[in-house]
């Protein structure tokens, strides 16, 4: 891959990429190094990909399998030498200035920060699908073909992942 072809990639997918990142991430920094980590793997790995699918789906595959890697390595550092938990708090996106009032302001950053908080909720198995449906904005078709699993599962588990949240901000509203 040439600088050409990767700022191709970049332009054109680099947008739903990072937005599938920071939703994964759930901090700025941690979306960062996600969002680098995935374009230095896709160049590494790029002989694989096929022109002819779909390369944002196969980016967001690699942002999947790079996190699920952190992850197995950041556990595996806990066992052999636990370090104290930090709690970070999440970065929220700003409120858009087109809102009428500083009310309304306020009622939509408190509704993004509970859908958000219910979103983290779920298990990695229906909030991947989620994000990728709704952040990157991949079809059933895409997120199977990324994940590796037929359009029935991610259907399913697109259908789960909203029935779990609707009950979650169903009791956080009452």
């Amino acid at each position: 891959m040439d600088i050409v072809e990767l700022t191709n990639l970049i332009n054109i997918h680099g947008k739903a990429v990072y937005g599938f990142c920071y939703r994964l991430a759930g901090n700025k920094e941690d979306a960062d190094d996600l969002y680098q980590e995935t374009f230095l793997k896709a160049i590494e790995v790029i002989h694989k990909m096929d022109k002819n699918q779909n390369p944002k789906s196969f980016l967001i595959a690699i942002a999947i399998r790079v996190r699920k890697n952190n992850r197995r390595k950041f556990a595996w550092r806990q066992r052999i030498a636990p370090t104290a938990g930090l709690n970070e708090a999440v970065d929220h996106a700003p409120v858009s200035e087109s809102e009428a009032t500083p009310e309304d302001a306020v009622l939509s950053h408190e509704l993004r920060g509970m859908i958000q908080a219910a979103a983290d909720r779920l298990e990695d198995k229906l909030k991947i699908p989620l994000y990728m449906h709704y952040t990157a904005e991949m079809s059933i078709e895409e997120i199977a073909q990324a994940l590796r699993i037929p359009p029935g599962t991610v259907k399913s588990r697109l259908f789960k992942a909203r029935r779990n949240m609707k009950k979650l901000l169903e009791v956080e509203s009452s």
